[in-house]
């Protein structure tokens, strides 16, 4: 098996002393300061139809800093106050590229505290790791030990909502080795009763991670509206426990999707997938909250990022491909095919396939044809017969 080096981050859980929480959070709010001042700029440069480059915010970075009010930026390492004006110039790069929308300002509430330090900004021996502006090393939980011989190109270190420290080591990992090829195909349905039904009569159960704190996670919001916006302590104290349930939940579902994924990965060479538009699918208020627990594009995201380093192949199918109406045996179409209708009985060849099945296995026909064809062969992008573009696999409701 062939090893490749990939760029990857791993991700440990620190425990900073009060002098270093204290200089990371005063770093977080520089990181803010400079990337709102950097897009203001830019900003109103666009507005007399001129542009900003990097450079340019890097030489206002420094006139900011010879100034009274903005003195304090002098008081943190300068590589994360740096990173912070390259991840703007990214942002509008995207942005040009009609890749993303315009860039938005960061909110003090709202927004992730986080810091980026390259090689200049952190001291890394002997699995100790020093940040700029720090005499000690970070009380890392290296919970999995890097790559042998790996050195760290960047580190990034964050607080959640619930108030806990990571740090984000990204570096070249040569343990990353190509699976051997195989002739392995799998079709994967997704749903809600089932988080996944697979073309070889596999069905995976949905865990529905939220339900099972959802009682908990309701009392916590309860408790957290009562407090006053002036109440500073105890509104903090409720807003916490409310973060520290939703990191539990997101915690267990991400660890399960990988699991899941690693395991498709490892097994088949070929999988193919429904293209689904999430983003349509969970203004659905009745289905909304059930969609996004069972977290459909992080899992796609996970399949498709795995399969590119193990030389694997992820297909996705239109969404618009009418999986479930085509009969997997004859290829009749049928005429309609109701929510409520989970097994159903072909007209033209007799045979009784329950949907999500029948579905997972003309996904996996669909994508080998695709392989072996090209791309032309791809459904039509008009809905059949006028259908919008929600999932019609699932009739499960959101109580």
């Amino acid at each position: 098996m062939a090893a490749t080096y990939v760029k990857r981050a791993f991700r440990y859980r620190f425990h900073p002393t009060d002098a270093q929480a204290a200089e990371l959070s005063r770093t977080f709010g520089c990181v803010r300061k400079v990337y709102n001042l950097a897009l203001a700029a830019r900003t109103e440069a666009w507005a007399r139809q001129e542009r900003v480059n990097y450079n340019q915010t890097s030489a206002l970075l420094t006139a900011w800093k010879k100034t009274e009010e903005l003195a304090f930026l002098n008081d943190v390492s300068s590589v994360p106050l740096q990173q912070a004006l390259r991840h703007l110039q990214g942002a509008f790069t995207n942005f040009f590229g009609k890749r993303a929308k315009y860039p938005r300002f960061k909110s003090r509430k709202k927004s992730r505290r986080s810091a980026e330090y390259t090689t200049s900004g952190f001291r890394f021996r002997d699995d100790r790791l020093t940040l700029a502006k720090m005499s000690a090393p970070l009380d890392i939980v290296w919970s999995r030990p890097l790559p042998e011989g790996a050195a760290p190109s960047t580190v990034t270190v964050s607080q959640d909502a619930a108030g806990r420290w990571f740090v984000s080591v990204l570096c070249d990992d040569p343990g990353v080795k190509l699976l051997p090829v195989t002739d392995t195909a799998v079709g994967v349905d997704v749903g809600l009763d089932h988080l996944l039904t697979l073309s070889t009569g596999e069905k995976i159960a949905n865990p529905r991670h939220e339900r099972r704190d959802r009682s908990a996670l309701a009392r916590a919001q309860r408790s957290l509206a009562r407090k006053a916006p002036g109440d500073g302590t105890n509104r903090a104290k409720a807003r916490r426990k409310v973060a520290r349930i939703h990191a539990r939940i997101a915690d267990r579902r991400r660890d399960g999707l990988h699991k899941l994924t690693t395991r498709l990965v490892r097994e088949n060479q070929t999988i193919v997938i429904e293209g689904l538009s999430v983003r349509n699918m969970v203004k659905n208020r009745r289905l909304a909250r059930a969609i996004s627990d069972a977290a459909w594009s992080e899992f796609r995201s996970l399949l498709e990022y795995k399969a590119a380093w193990y030389g694997r192949e992820v297909i996705a199918v239109d969404r618009f491909f009418p999986s479930s109406k085509l009969c997997s045996h004859c290829g009749k179409l049928a005429k309609s095919m109701p929510l409520h209708v989970r097994t159903w009985t072909c007209e033209g060849c007799g045979t009784t396939h329950d949907r999500d099945m029948n579905s997972a296995k003309n996904l996996k026909a669909a994508g080998l044809a695709v392989t072996a064809c090209g791309a032309g062969v791809r459904p039509q992008r008009r809905a059949p017969g006028g259908q919008s573009a929600m999932k019609q696999e699932t009739p499960w409701r959101e109580p």
